[in-house]
C-alpha cells in the first residue's frame, strides 16, 4: 500500500516538473528569439549605412568627373586660342622674313648693277670661272630661285675691273685672309659695298673655301675668354667679318657651275670645315639661349660654317634646332635653316622664339 502512494507521488512530482521544464524552455525560447532580433536589425543598420556612405561617394565621383570635364574642356579651348595666336604670328614672322628678304635682294641686285659693264659685246668668261662649283638649287623655293637667278645675271666675272675695292681681287689672289680681315676693318664704313664685291673678288683665289677657312683662324683667339669676348669689340668685329666671308663665299657658290662644286669645296676641305665645327660646338654648350636676346655671333658663325662648308648633315638636326633660336633675331635665320634643311621645322622653332 505505501509502495502504490510513494509511486503516486512520484508520478506528480514529475508531472509537476515537467511543467517546469516546459515553463523554463519556453522563456527560454522568447529570450533567443529577442535576441536574434536585436542582432538582424543591427546587421540590417549596418548595411543601410554602407549603402548610403556607397551612394555618397558615388555622387561626390560623378561630380568630380564633371569638374574634370569642365577643366579639360577649358583648356582645349584655351590651347586652340593659342595655337591660333602662334599660327598668326608665324604668318606674320614669315611675311616680314619674305619683305626684308625681297628687299635684300632688291637692294643688292641695284647696287651691283652700277658695277655693270655697259657694253653691247658680250662679256667674256675668265678662263678659271670653271674651277668652281656651288650648291645645287633644286630644294630651294620657287620664289628664292627666281630672285637667285636675277643676281646671278649680276655676279659676273668680268666686272673684276670695275670694282671699287680692287685690293681686294689683289687679297684674294695672295690668299692673304690677315690682310683682308685688316683691310674689311679700315674700311667698315663701306661695309654695304664690300659685301657686293668680296664674292666676286673671292674668284681670284687659288683656293676660295681654303682662304675662307684660314680666315676663321681668329674667331675663338686663345688669349681671349668666351665671356671676355663678349665684351670685346675688336674681336666682336672679327667674328662678324669672318661670318661675313663665309656668307660671301655661299654666295660666290651659289651662282657657279653646280657640276664643279667639289673642286671648291673639296672633301680636304669638308674635313677641315668639320673639324673646325667640332672645335667650336662645345663652346655652345655655355651659352644662354636667352642671355644673347636671339643675336648670338657664336651660335651664328657655327650654323653658317656648317650651311656654306655642307656639313650639316654630320651633326645632329635636333641639336642643330636648339642653336636657332639663339640668331632668331638676325636677318639670315630664315635662309639659314633652308640651306640646313631644317624648313620643316621653322613653325616650331617660331613658337619656340616667341614663347
Amino acid at each position: 500500500m505505501e509502495d502504490s502512494e510513494s509511486v503516486a507521488t512520484l508520478m506528480d512530482s514529475t508531472t509537476s516538473k515537467i511543467h517546469q521544464l516546459q515553463k523554463a524552455f519556453a522563456e527560454l525560447e522568447s529570450h533567443r528569439a529577442v535576441t536574434l532580433n536585436l542582432k538582424w536589425k543591427e546587421l540590417e543598420e549596418h548595411f543601410h549605412g554602407l549603402e548610403r556612405s556607397l551612394k555618397r561617394r558615388f555622387h561626390e565621383l560623378e561630380d568630380q568627373e564633371k569638374q574634370y570635364e569642365t577643366k579639360t574642356r577649358r583648356a582645349r579651348e584655351i590651347l586652340e586660342k593659342r595655337e591660333a595666336a602662334v599660327v598668326a604670328k608665324e604668318q606674320v614672322s614669315l611675311d616680314k622674313l619674305q619683305e626684308k628678304r625681297d628687299a635684300a635682294i632688291f637692294s643688292i641686285s641695284n647696287a651691283l648693277q652700277k658695277h655693270r659693264k655697259v657694253s653691247s659685246v658680250e662679256p667674256a668668261v675668265v678662263s678659271y670661272d670653271d674651277q668652281f662649283g656651288s650648291p645645287a638649287i633644286d630644294d630651294q623655293p620657287p620664289e628664292a630661285m627666281t630672285a637667285e637667278s636675277n643676281l646671278g645675271e649680276i655676279i659676273d666675272p668680268s666686272e673684276n675691273g670695275n670694282l671699287e675695292y680692287p685690293q681686294l681681287v689683289e687679297l684674294c689672289e695672295q690668299m692673304d685672309s690677315e690682310g683682308l680681315h685688316k683691310f674689311i676693318s679700315d674700311n667698315r664704313k663701306n661695309l654695304a659695298v664690300l659685301k657686293e664685291e668680296i664674292p666676286l673678288a673671292l674668284k681670284a683665289a687659288a683656293n676660295p673655301a681654303q682662304f675662307v677657312l684660314n680666315s676663321l683662324e681668329d674667331f675663338y683667339p686663345k688669349e681671349v675668354s668666351n665671356v671676355d669676348g663678349k665684351k670685346d669689340s675688336t674681336l666682336l668685329g672679327v667674328r662678324r667679318t669672318c661670318i661675313m666671308l663665309m656668307e660671301c663665299l655661299s654666295i660666290l657658290l651659289m651662282y657657279t657651275d653646280p657640276v664643279s662644286i667639289s673642286d671648291v669645296i673639296s672633301e680636304d676641305v669638308k674635313d677641315q670645315a668639320k673639324a673646325i665645327a667640332e672645335e667650336w660646338k662645345p663652346r655652345l654648350d655655355s651659352l644662354d639661349v636667352d642671355a644673347n636676346n636671339g643675336n648670338s655671333l657664336e651660335a651664328h658663325a657655327f650654323l653658317q660654317l656648317l650651311a656654306t662648308f655642307g656639313i650639316a648633315s654630320d651633326f645632329d638636326e635636333e641639336e642643330l634646332s636648339r642653336l636657332i633660336p639663339m640668331v632668331s633675331r638676325r636677318r639670315q635665320a630664315a635662309e639659314l635653316c633652308r640651306f640646313l634643311g631644317l624648313s620643316e621645322k621653322m613653325p616650331g622653332l617660331l613658337k619656340s622664339c616667341c614663347t
